[in-house]
């Protein structure tokens, strides 16, 4: 009777280290990596076993009855890893030389390391079989309890015959029923702890779902934005490009019918000034044609860059000749100085880099009121990555009304200006710059500005060399 009171004892125990286990393994050790879980798991089995020697039954001086092994069957379930297995066995049986070292504490040793290395054979079939987990358990019960019962009718530190024959009935059957209670009420833990660990899973997918849909949401807003700003924009490139339509070819059809109504009636000098008008209109509308197109063409990849060499003195022959009108009509100055150590010949698309320098000097006269423009032509070293490479750089600087920090990326895309009321002051649609901005990309440059609002401007053309 005092073997079943003891056995209690020790399952009344293992339940309550069970209990406590579980509510610092909820709130602590359930966040901690795989590692330490397991570390966590080989002390806690160690420790109830220990606890279990404790209140164990004291046959006489030295020999204790117990249910240590019980901790091990369950780690059998818990953690089916043969060498967790064997340190649970060995070290539960490192614990009964606390209580003194003698036969039966050496007995104890041996007997828990032996069933380490039996449930460590259990965890391989166990890892491998199909059966339910109750199967398992019911096998780990039976053979753990019948090994230790083999063990102690081996070793003989308690009689063979007194054991069978008085312990073995009273202690055997109680330990498998203690045994199997136990595995149930941890059964019902583990469940418990894959329901938690589920939770904490489930959460931490929310978190990242949720952290996920908040920076496609983002993206979505972003782009709402810009489809926005692109809506705005095209509009108001449409009624700009109606503007700048309209003037020329109200210019040609006005000038024709008047000239077609005439009845011989306009003088030779007339005739001359309005068909220079006709001209220039004609040019204009020819020039905002080649514009769109040029753009059309950049955008789908189509424009050809032919690669020739370029003569670096004409270019600022060719350029005096297009725009000292210009300077002339508006009263600005306008010079073009060149460096000394200038390349006579680069290798480039003549025909784009003119047209790159046309817009650029076009955009300074256009808004420069008063002061002047300047080219300067130049050659320069920036670093790009380890090493340095050496550019040609066409300067073009103006006095004019300048561009806000803030717009300096702006005034580079299709139909923009610094300013929505810029078109209507001094003409334009906006696509010069972008243009230029493509060309000199595809000839393996690139355009810089500097400017700040009222201070003018300077746009530098880089080439490589």
């Amino acid at each position: 009777m005092e073997y079943l009171k003891i056995f209690f004892v020790n399952t009344a125990l293992l339940i309550t280290l069970s209990y406590l286990a579980n509510f610092i393994y909820k709130h602590t050790v359930t966040y901690a990596s795989e590692p330490v879980k397991k570390v966590s798991w080989v002390l806690l089995a160690i420790f109830a076993g220990w606890v279990s020697t404790l209140f164990g039954y004291r046959l006489d001086e030295h020999v204790i009855f117990d249910l240590r092994f019980v901790p091990l069957i369950i780690s059998t379930l818990a953690y089916p890893q043969p060498f967790i297995l064997i340190i649970i066995g060995v070290g539960i049986g490192l614990t009964r030389l606390t209580f003194g070292i003698n036969e039966a504490a050496m007995v104890g040793v041996v007997n828990l390391s032996i069933l380490g290395f039996v449930c460590a054979g259990l965890s391989l079939w166990v890892r491998r079989s199909s059966a339910s987990l109750l199967h398992k358990g019911l096998v780990a019960v039976l053979v753990v309890n019948a090994m230790n019962a083999l063990n102690i009718i081996v070793f003989g530190v308690i009689p063979a015959q007194k054991y069978i024959t008085q312990i073995m009935p009273v202690t055997f059957p109680a330990g498998l029923m203690l045994s199997v209670l136990f595995a149930l009420i941890i059964r019902d833990f583990h469940l418990d702890l894959m329901r938690t660990g589920q939770i904490i899973r489930a959460n931490d997918l929310l978190s990242e779902q949720t952290e996920e849909l908040h920076k496609n949401k983002i993206v979505l807003e972003e782009r709402a934005k810009q489809l926005m700003l692109a809506s705005q924009f095209k509009s108001e490139f449409l009624a700009n490009m109606s503007h700048e339509l309209r003037t020329p070819l109200n210019s040609i059809i006005n000038l024709s019918q008047l000239i077609e109504e005439s009845d011989a009636a306009l003088s030779v000098e007339e005739l001359r000034e309005y068909g220079a008008i006709i001209r220039r209109s004609g040019e204009d509308l020819l020039a905002l044609i080649n514009d769109i197109l040029d753009l059309s063409k950049v955008e789908a990849g189509k424009l050809d860059i032919v690669t020739q060499d370029l003569n670096v003195s004409e270019i600022p022959e060719l350029l005096l000749q297009q725009f000292s009108v210009a300077a002339k009509q508006k009263h600005l100055e306008f010079n073009i100085t060149m460096d000394e150590e200038l390349p006579e010949v680069i290798s480039s698309d003549p025909q784009r880099v003119q047209q790159i320098l046309r817009n650029l000097l076009s955009n300074a006269f256009k808004f420069t009121i008063a002061g002047g423009v300047s080219l300067n032509i130049r050659t320069a070293q920036r670093q790009e990555g380890p090493s340095a490479r050496k550019w040609i750089v066409f300067d073009v600087q103006d006095t004019g009304i300048g561009i806000a920090p803030e717009k300096h990326d702006l005034i580079f895309e299709a139909f923009e200006q610094a300013d929505t009321n810029i078109s209507r002051k001094f003409g334009g649609t906006g696509l010069g710059l972008s243009i230029s901005n493509d060309l000199a990309r595809l000839l393996g440059g690139f355009i810089t500005l500097h400017s700040q609002e009222g201070e003018g401007s300077l746009f530098s053309l880089y080439l490589p060399l």
